[in-house]
């Protein structure tokens, strides 16, 4: 591909379809907030609904007076900017394949959708549940994982299928060798991360989970929540193509802001898994 036929709005959107592949974390998240976001630092409200009161009708009387549903607003500011800027010399795309340009935005793709997971992940002190396991094993995974959905019910959570659970790979590998029946169908599997269903729950294994270490081995920070608990908004302001002034290359540089609030906390809980010697 040439300098001259890079079309920016094009690789934008290639560059969205690609990161939307590769995103787990990010597309657990609501994502209905998403606006015009031109600089770290911008705000993107969120409105909220209360809950509905119901109440006792008596016939002849007057209902009370209609309560407000969109009082409930906060903030989500966009506090993440990252960036991406690669070049590919003129040489190595003369020998390589025509398809080397467009490798290279899938690689930053990759890069992109494992940072703003990684972002998100992070945000697991401010679930409003936690369960904690200081030995976990594969004897006792799938009831902590029931335990957790059972939190969520309790919470009011009434459809398991807008649940999902977020394990690291040493998790899920556990809760396959315990041999439970992972329910699943042929969406499930075309899933990113996806490794099935436990009491309707999606199962999704990330590299990006968060592992701390602690006296014994690693406590991993898996997550249980709906779709909702967490909002997220991006953008990605700049996608640019140039000529480095000292290089015989075609460069690429993008710029993807966003930022991440958990809003719902009591429909998210903090699984604190502790593996013995876990690498």
């Amino acid at each position: 591909m040439a300098i001259t036929n890079f079309i920016p709005t094009v690789w934008s959107e290639n560059l969205y379809q690609e990161l939307n592949k590769q995103y787990i974390a990010v597309s657990n998240c609501n994502r209905d907030f998403e606006g015009e976001i031109r600089e770290k630092g911008n705000t993107v409200r969120i409105c909220g609904i209360n809950a509905v009161t119901v109440s006792e009708y008596t016939k002849n009387s007057n209902m009370s007076s209609p309560s407000s549903l969109s009082d409930n607003v906060r903030d989500l500011v966009i506090d993440q900017a990252k960036y991406f800027n690669f070049q590919i010399d003129d040489i190595d795309r003369a020998q390589a394949s025509p398809k080397l340009m467009e490798a290279a935005m899938r690689n930053a793709a990759n890069a992109l959708a494992n940072d703003a997971d990684r972002y998100i992940y992070n945000l697991y002190n401010d679930a409003g549940v936690k369960i904690s396991a200081e030995d976990t094993t594969v004897d006792n995974i799938i009831d902590l994982l029931i335990d957790a959905r059972t939190k969520l019910f309790t919470n009011n959570v009434s459809d398991p299928q807008d649940i999902v659970i977020e394990v690291s790979p040493d998790i899920a590998g556990m809760i396959l060798k315990a041999k439970v029946n992972l329910a699943s169908d042929n969406g499930d599997a075309l899933e990113n991360g996806c490794i099935g269903s436990i009491g309707g729950c999606k199962i999704y294994v990330s590299n990006n989970i968060v592992k701390a270490e602690s006296d014994t081995g690693y406590k991993h920070k898996c997550l249980a929540r709906t779709k909702r608990a967490i909002a997220f908004a991006e953008q990605l302001s700049e996608i640019d193509a140039y000529r480095p002034e000292l290089r015989f290359a075609d460069a690429v540089k993008g710029l993807h802001l966003y930022g991440a609030k958990v809003v719902y906390p009591s429909e998210m809980v903090l699984l604190d898994l502790n593996i013995a010697d876990a690498v």
